[in-house]
């Protein structure tokens, strides 16, 4: 069974990374709940942009390390 392409011991391995995901989606979700700059809209657009392109920066870095821990398999259960 894949998942995105990803094996089950693949994902396993990517869980390292799911974990810091999941802390950053979790303050986006807080923050845009209670508000830590209320009277600053610059603030708060800078801390979204911030936690933003860190979440989409280590999503796309899982996919990537992901799809070479993928091949990495691959090419190691086809030399055997």
């Amino acid at each position: 069974m894949t998942l995105l392409g990803f094996e089950k011991e693949t994902w396993l391995d990517l869980t390292v990374n799911m974990i810091p995901l999941g802390i950053i989606l979790f303050f986006i979700v807080a923050f845009a709940i209670v508000p830590a700059f209320e009277g600053n809209p610059v603030f708060t657009v800078l801390q979204f942009t911030i936690m933003g392109s860190m979440f989409v920066g280590l999503a796309l870095l899982t996919y990537y390390a992901g799809k070479a821990v993928q091949g990495a398999e691959e090419s190691e259960e086809a030399a055997e």
